[in-house]
């Protein structure tokens, strides 16, 4: 082996910086500690000793963790050790990896840190995380992962320009300032309670003693200013949960950027948190659109790829284009060796979808609504306005539940105000289950699950409510299209 190429031979540490970022990150393990001690030595001059020799012990049990991990490739494999009184050695192949991904996070990118996310097709997102590398190492590192073989410390470069990328899709400012627009959010009141949970021991007053302020604080302004009050109050509401969507949007997806190189697409977004992720064309499992009423109506919808081994990302599946247009979206779906989502000809499901859908979540409703209406309130019985609101959405339902078989591909469309597009290859389908509840029996129906590899969740491509025996057809078509 010549010089330069046996660089992952022998073990090596993270970057001597990831010091300050794990201990940084495991102060929280001490926090009931530090505010135990704060509260027993509120008064006493031994606080700041307390303080300090807890700070001390953190820093220490760190250093000892960057110490006892060490990463090389041994043979074929990508060793990677770690523990201080358990000690744990996984070996990942090289052949298996599939996906390299980097990520920077706000205080990372100050000290010039990534994390090297290693991916293969074992069923999880992340095999092996390398917490801590140098910016220049950890791209040098993924070229080596990805091809398999060891690259020189000065090729990065090299193989940077031998394999071009294509640049497929990108959000200017103003697009993902429009998407923020439509990402209403109140996470901040999540947060603000958590706050106050977590530091409610150095408060200078009780978190009740609060409420009781606001309390009566509430009660004296509704008294003073009536109905306007009430009005201003759920004016600031929605512009806080705008503010706080828009502002949430503009952190992850600011800068986001798709190219194509050979085999695989590269994905870079997000602003505090910079993260860059490569998806394999060749683990892709499926296609799936989503529609909302209104960004639909402004021509506008999203791309996700189910991925093998699942990702990082809701659902299992990776992003790739959060707020694109139908020839943006089509366009991307090409480039992945997948046909377009044809909406002509699909077959409605059976009129039964209908009937369930109102057993399942009409007459539940129905009936909470006469119990309130007998025992409780009379005003219960206003509930009895939604029922044709609930009787229309089990009519659209079916309406837009439709399902073909294309050349190549299974096509599902399902969904109402929230509508979803599958793209399915048919050797990607690895499971289709026949499934019966109670109510399909008594209609003489049933539905197709279609498992995928790397799949979670309930978001999947499924034909629900189909006739019994166009399931039996369908499920075997299914499977002789998938062998085939």
């Amino acid at each position: 082996m010549s010089d330069g190429l046996d660089y992952l031979d022998e073990p090596r540490r993270l970057h001597p910086a990831s010091l300050f970022i794990g201990w940084i990150k495991g102060l929280p393990q001490f926090a009931g500690g530090i505010v135990a001690i704060g509260v027993a030595l509120r008064e006493s001059p031994w606080l700041v000793v307390a303080a300090g020799g807890i700070l001390a012990i953190s820093g220490l049990i760190a250093l000892l963790k960057w110490r006892n991990f060490t990463y090389r490739i041994d043979g074929d494999a990508l060793v990677i050790e770690q523990g201080l009184l358990s000690r744990s050695r996984r070996a990942i192949p090289l052949e298996r990896i599939q996906d390299v991904s980097i990520e920077q996070g706000l205080l990372a990118r100050l000290l010039g840190l990534v994390i090297v996310k290693i991916e293969t097709g074992g069923g999880v997102a992340d095999e092996g995380s390398l917490n801590g590398v140098g910016l220049a190492e950890a791209k040098r590192l993924r070229e080596t992962l990805r091809s398999g073989t060891r690259i020189a410390t000065g090729s990065v470069a090299e193989v940077a320009e031998a394999t071009p990328e294509t640049a497929l899709f990108a959000m200017s400012f103003g697009r993902i300032l429009l998407f923020g627009a439509f990402n209403f959010s109140l996470l901040w009141m999540a947060a603000l309670f958590g706050a106050f949970q977590f530091f409610d021991d150095f408060l200078p007053f009780d978190r009740d003693q609060l409420f009781e302020w606001l309390d009566v604080a509430g009660h004296e302004a509704s008294a003073r200013f009536g109905i306007a009050l009430v009005l201003g109050i759920i004016g600031l509401l929605l512009v806080l949960g705008f503010v706080s969507g828009l502002l949430g949007t503009v952190l992850r997806e600011f800068g986001f950027r798709l190219t194509q190189g050979e085999g695989r697409f590269r994905r870079v977004r997000g602003l505090l948190t910079r993260s860059e992720v490569a998806i394999a064309i060749r683990r892709i499992q499926l296609a799936l659109i989503e529609r909302r009423p209104i960004t639909n109506a402004l021509g506008y919808a999203s791309l996700q790829f189910q991925s093998l081994g699942g990702s990082n990302d809701a659902g299992g599946r990776q992003e790739m284009a959060p707020f694109a247009r139908a020839e943006e979206i089509e366009a991307i779906v090409a480039a992945a060796g997948m046909p377009r989502f044809e909406r002509p000809g699909m077959k409605p499901v059976a009129a039964g979808h209908v009937a369930r859908s109102f057993v399942e979540k009409a007459l539940p409703f129905i009936v909470a609504v006469i119990v309130a209406g007998a025992f409780f309130t009379r005003w219960a019985w206003l509930g009895m306005i939604l029922v044709p609101f609930i009787i229309g959405v089990s009519l659209l339902l079916r309406r837009f539940h439709r399902y073909a078989l294309r050349g190549t591909s299974l096509q599902v469309m399902r969904g109402v105000l929230r509508r979803r597009e599958w793209v399915v290859p048919y050797d990607s389908v690895q499971v289709v289950t026949i499934r019966q509840g109670i109510v399909q029996r008594m209609l003489g129906i049933a539905s197709v699950e279609v498992d995928t590899a790397g799949a979670k969740g309930r978001a999947r491509p499924d034909v629900e409510d189909v006739l019994a025996a166009d399931a039996i057809e369908l499920a075997r078509d299914l499977g002789t299209r998938a062998a085939g």
